[in-house]
């Protein structure tokens, strides 16, 4: 294996592991959301914000973040087995998370993981837009989620083109 090679697959192990690791830890965030949700509003000040004598002159987001929150307690409270789906959306994540080692163990022969990923990545914007309009979510925590596939496409991108290189070193050394 020449020095290239070396390089390359260290740099293609590092931004695999840098995007398992944003799977489970996206993921992971999704457990315990409530709680998530609490600090969120506690830490911005949103509902100081909200539930202000100048309420009416409240940023849309504040308003946002407070409606969400009350939202979950309110289902939390009466449907508590709700938020088994986003149980199961946390583990769609660590599945996911799960087949990239294999990307990241043998990115020449699993190069395909990185065609899934970014075809997962663009897929993620008409997604967000379509059935986040359908849900009445804010067009501004749309563009947020959209943000999700355009940074997890930026590592995906690049291991793909390094995986190229890579294979073509490879066959050119035979």
């Amino acid at each position: 294996m020449t020095d290239r090679e070396r390089q390359l697959l260290l740099r293609l192990r590092a931004w695999t592991l840098l995007f398992i690791l944003g799977l489970v830890l996206s993921g992971a965030t999704a457990i315990p959301l409530e709680t998530e949700l609490h600090w969120l509003v506690k830490w911005t000040g949103a509902e100081s914000l909200v539930k202000s004598p100048a309420s009416t002159d409240a940023p849309g987001w504040a308003v946002w973040l407070v409606r969400v929150r009350d939202a979950l307690v309110e289902t939390g409270a009466k449907h508590p087995f709700l938020a088994y789906g986003y149980d199961w959306l946390a583990f769609g994540h660590f599945v996911i998370a799960l087949a990239f080692v294999g990307a990241w163990r043998d990115p020449v022969r699993n190069i395909w993981l990185f065609d899934f990923g970014l075809m997962a990545c663009a897929l993620v914007i008409p997604f967000a837009l379509i059935f986040g309009g359908a849900r009445g979510i804010p067009l501004y925590w749309r563009l947020i989620d959209c943000s999700f596939g355009v940074i997890g496409a930026i590592p995906l991108w690049l291991c793909r083109r390094w995986t190229l290189e890579l294979e073509k070193l490879a066959v050119s050394a035979k």
